[in-house]
């Protein structure tokens, strides 16, 4: 019951996140295709004219970060044979940063610089995280090849992104780097409900 619990979780924080993006994104102040390719994530968190729906995406942004915390120490923890005080300090660090992200937002000189290091903790903890939890199992099956995949594609995306920050596709990087969490949440929300 335990398990269903935390992959319930994780399956409600990650669908929520992909529709709050959605539709968030589709009221923007851009097309559509602009808003994903041209805009970053956090930009549809910000609270100005370009985003009326702002406070949906800053929304997912907790929910997300809520259930990463919940799951992780609630019941995922159960799973590792080793590696455990890193994952519990990474899932720690980055459901934290996503939270942060969520509550402080970008744009604003004076608080900028806390809503970047949510995003840090978030994306590249994040990424780490799942390159971690695929080695920290008992065996090395399906769920744990494609955790590693999805940890190496986010890493990769984030060190592409930094190194192109003032790039016009900075955001395809991000967004790359950002539903490698997305999925895996998602995946790992099944693994859970069907212990």
């Amino acid at each position: 019951m335990k398990s269903k619990v935390a992959g319930i979780a994780l399956i409600i924080g990650s669908i929520y996140y992909v529709l709050a993006e959605a539709i968030s994104a589709t009221f923007f102040n851009d097309s559509l295709f602009n808003t994903y390719i041209f805009h970053t994530i956090s930009e549809l968190g910000i609270p100005n004219g370009n985003s009326p729906l702002f406070w949906l995406m800053n929304s997912a942004f907790i929910l997300v970060g809520l259930a990463l915390i919940f799951s992780s120490f609630y019941r995922f923890k159960d799973f590792f044979i080793k590696n455990n005080v890193f994952i519990y300090i990474l899932s720690a660090i980055t459901g934290l940063g996503v939270i942060i992200v969520g509550l402080i937002h970008g744009g604003n000189p004076l608080t900028s610089g806390y809503h970047t290091l949510g995003a840090v903790m978030a994306i590249l903890g994040g990424n780490i995280l799942l390159v971690l939890v695929s080695r920290s199992m008992g065996e090395f099956l399906n769920y744990q090849k494609i955790t590693l995949v999805l940890g190496v594609i986010g890493l990769v995306a984030f060190w592409i992104m930094f190194f192109n920050i003032q790039s016009v596709y900075m955001p395809v990087f991000e967004r790359l780097s950002v539903y490698t969490l997305i999925i895996w949440s998602f995946l790992t929300g099944l693994f859970l409900a069907k212990k």
